[in-house]
């Protein structure tokens, strides 16, 4: 895992949109931090929730100048259609090749639901430099992070 300072790595994939929009993080610095939430897969329950969440918060994120990120490796169509179903007006990020989850080291796999190479849930907030400003990884992937603490930590950057 990321500790505060680091330099968070950057990565490109595809917006989960109907349009597979192309992402790059790079062209998220300078305007304010970034929080990337990683989860293991849409439509399960903890990360549903999780998303609903962020989405429930997304006033006080904008408020604080911060762009919400999320990422998975759930294939653009997948995001697209879990966006769409849970009302989530900020970005979800498909990493299906999974390059951000392992350079964020954030790889683990769940055999008990055949998933493999998924992300577990992780929240960093990044400052306009791309500097890891907090961090937080679930010791159990059903666990989802305090979002006060994390409104918080967005609005001390």
């Amino acid at each position: 895992m990321l500790s505060e300072g680091d330099a968070a790595p950057s990565f490109t994939a595809t917006v989960g949109t109907s349009d597979h929009e192309p992402f790059d993080l790079d062209d998220y610095f300078g305007d304010g931090p970034v929080v990337l939430a990683f989860f293991p897969g849409a439509f399960t329950p903890p990360c549903t929730n999780e998303m609903v969440a962020l989405q429930d918060h997304l006033d006080r994120f904008e408020d604080a100048g911060a762009t919400v990120l999320g990422v998975s490796a759930d294939s653009a169509f997948s995001q697209g259609a879990f966006r769409e179903e849970h009302g989530i007006e900020f970005d979800l990020v498909s990493d299906m090749a999974g390059d951000a989850i392992r350079a964020y080291d954030l790889e683990m796999d769940l055999p008990d639901l055949g998933l493999y190479g998924v992300a577990n849930r992780a929240v960093y907030v990044l400052d306009g430099d791309g500097t890891v400003a907090y961090g937080w990884a679930a010791d159990d992937p059903t666990n989802e992070p305090d979002y006060d603490e994390l409104v918080d930590a967005v609005e001390s950057v």
